[in-house]
């Protein structure tokens, strides 16, 4: 069990006025959102007007990374500041690379989250939107850290209206119907794409109303939207303004909802006492832009596929108008709260992530703890220099770039530096083989079986909101 550890000899009082200054902890965790899909990373198209002010009230950290790529890996790294595969997250031995309706697999219940972090210092925790780290009730949010959970636990696409594709991998079956949960209960389920359309709303709401009932204790509120993930499906007034465009609709309503949950926390007298982090879980899924990058969601770890637009605020704490070239990762994330709101990280196990304090702050001198910079076991990055391990038709193809000339990846330099390859590729097989040598495993459930299989008498997510 995680424990607090004070200072020696500090006062009652003193504990006392400490604990009411424990800040608030924000982090809105989007789906397939590319890095060039809202206005502080130079989209023209979409419009983010509260994101666009969060970035001039804030931090836009240009060279943010997630630690893992697709949905279950990438929850994973971020939520326990470790690296996917160590903890056997992100496929391999079997296992699909994300877990799917009654899978088997799951985040082991011994590790341990931010959320459990958090909470044994005194937070009210929450999750809202997409869970994706197993749909047994031992790997659900509540076994996990949180006490208030209202969303999905797996992805959008993963229900009974997929049509034309393989059927659910664990149950060999059509997919089983897509549950809308509160707490550990399906209270209702997606039915057609009217209901997937409300998911951002219902998603939004549900955070809001966490915020509002702990505004006078300290809090952790994780909103892991289900938005941009395909399916896309657009409330009417948001596919009107977005002049018909889905992917533009999906996007403005994502604005829509930090919005939201920075007016709440401005009308509560909270925005000063409050972190909040805007990233996304991956690079550009289809009909998404990576912006400047090469690359997108899936394929070799060129940076469209793993660097993500990210936004920090704090006002009073963070300066504003600020741009961050520093290097961090999700997996940062952890330690860099456990630092700013006084708790514990383990100690009783590896944890990946660095304290980027400093750099998320905004701090002027800051510089990243990461002097190399690995894209899974596919890439590495040291200073500008990076090499992508690109797999072929049973090959493998070392290419080299300079990203402060070449940030689009288009100019391969590995025949003009052999020796940079050479070096960087011994870097990132250790890197590999360090791992291997520290692994933990993932949870597994004896058995285990979809949280739905008929919907019964449930309503649809319509029926349940009154709409």
């Amino acid at each position: 069990m995680i424990k607090t550890i004070l200072a020696a000899g500090l006062l009652m009082a003193g504990s006392m006025a400490m604990a009411a200054q424990k800040p608030n902890v924000v982090i809105m965790f989007i789906d397939d959102m590319g890095y060039g899909d809202i206005g502080p990373f130079g989209n023209k198209i979409n419009q983010t007007p509260h994101l666009d002010r969060m970035a001039e009230e804030g931090n836009v950290l240009t060279q943010f990374y997630v630690a893992n790529t697709a949905c279950t890996p990438s929850r994973a790294a971020l939520l326990t500041g470790t690296y996917a595969h160590r903890i056997g997250m992100d496929g391999g031995g079997g296992n699909l690379v994300v877990t799917f309706p009654g899978d088997k697999r799951g985040l082991n219940p011994n590790e341990i989250t931010i959320a459990e972090m958090l909470r044994e210092n005194g937070y009210a925790t929450g999750c809202f939107g997409k869970w994706h780290l197993g749909d047994q009730p031992e790997f659900m949010p509540l076994a996990q850290g949180f006490d208030s959970y209202v969303g999905i636990p797996y992805s959008n696409d993963m229900w009974s209206g997929r049509k034309g594709e393989r059927p659910n991998p664990i149950t060999n079956r059509k997919f089983e119907p897509l549950p809308v949960m509160r707490q550990d209960k399906a209270v209702a389920y997606v039915a057609d794409g009217a209901d997937q359309s409300l998911l951002a709303e219902v998603i939004t709401d549900e955070a809001i109303a966490f915020i509002e009932k702990n505004h006078k204790q300290p809090f952790f509120c994780y909103i892991p939207h289900s938005h941009v993930h395909k399916p896309r499906y657009a409330r009417p007034k948001y596919l009107k303004r977005a002049e018909g465009n889905v992917e533009r609709a999906h996007v403005e309503e994502v604005d829509d909802s930090i919005g939201r949950v920075l007016q709440t926390l401005r009308d509560l007298k909270l925005d000063k006492n409050t972190l909040v982090i805007f990233t996304s879980d991956n690079g550009a899924a289809g009909g998404m832009s990576s912006g400047p990058l090469r690359g997108a969601k899936g394929g070799p770890k060129y940076e469209g596929h793993m660097r993500v637009p990210t936004l920090a605020w704090w006002p009073g704490t963070i300066e504003g108008g600020i741009t961050s070239k520093e290097i961090g990762v999700t997996t940062d994330l952890l330690p860099t709260l456990a630092k700013l709101t006084n708790s514990q990280v383990p100690t009783d196990r590896i944890i990946d992530g660095k304290d980027i304090t400093e750099i998320l702050l905004g701090k002027k001198e800051a510089q990243s703890p990461h002097q190399l910079h690995f894209y899974e076991d596919e890439g590495i990055r040291r200073g500008d220099w990076k090499l992508v391990k690109k797999k072929a038709k049973g090959q493998t193809k070392l290419e080299l770039y300079d990203l402060s000339k070449d940030l689009g990846e288009k100019k391969d330099l590995s025949d003009a530096h052999p020796e940079m390859v050479e070096e960087l590729d011994r870097l990132l097989k250790e890197h590999a083989s360090s791992i291997a040598a520290n692994l933990r495993p993932a949870g597994y459930a004896e058995t285990a079986k979809p949280i739905l299989k008929e919907v019964g008498d449930l309503p649809t997510l319509k029926q349940y909101l009154g709409k």
